[in-house]
């Protein structure tokens, strides 16, 4: 019987994918935290030492992986001014091919929405 993925397990495929595009865009990774729920995933910097703070969230399919909480990003905006940070947000949407009502199994072949990263403006409101 197949083993349905859990939320960690979501989100780490998630971040997997996530990883590998922040890899190929040059960026340098210096510090990286998978646990759910805890800000950023991944802490960056580029070629110019600019620090990056990287939102990755998980959504199961056909919830629009590139939504996310204003209000809440607002705070973590603060965060990531004071540190001298810029922040980036990486949506991603998995699901199950065969049906939105099923959830990703391990091991099987699963869909994937990815729309890259997305610059959050640092204007604090």
């Amino acid at each position: 019987m197949p083993k349905a993925l859990t939320l960690q397990e979501l989100h780490n495929l998630a971040m997997n994918h996530v990883g590998k595009d922040l890899e190929a865009r040059g960026f340098e990774f210096v510090a990286i935290n998978s646990k759910l729920k805890k800000h950023p995933q991944f802490v960056c910097i580029d070629k110019n030492s600019q620090y990056f703070f990287v939102i990755v969230r998980a959504v199961l399919l056909p919830e629009n992986p590139n939504n996310y909480d204003v209000v809440w990003m607002e705070s973590f905006k603060k965060h990531a001014y004071d540190k001298d940070a810029k922040v980036l947000y990486a949506g991603v949407g998995l699901g199950n091919p065969k049906g939105e009502d099923l959830p990703v199994y391990l091991n099987e072949e699963y869909l994937i929405e990815y729309n890259g990263i997305q610059v959050i403006e640092m204007n604090l409101n």
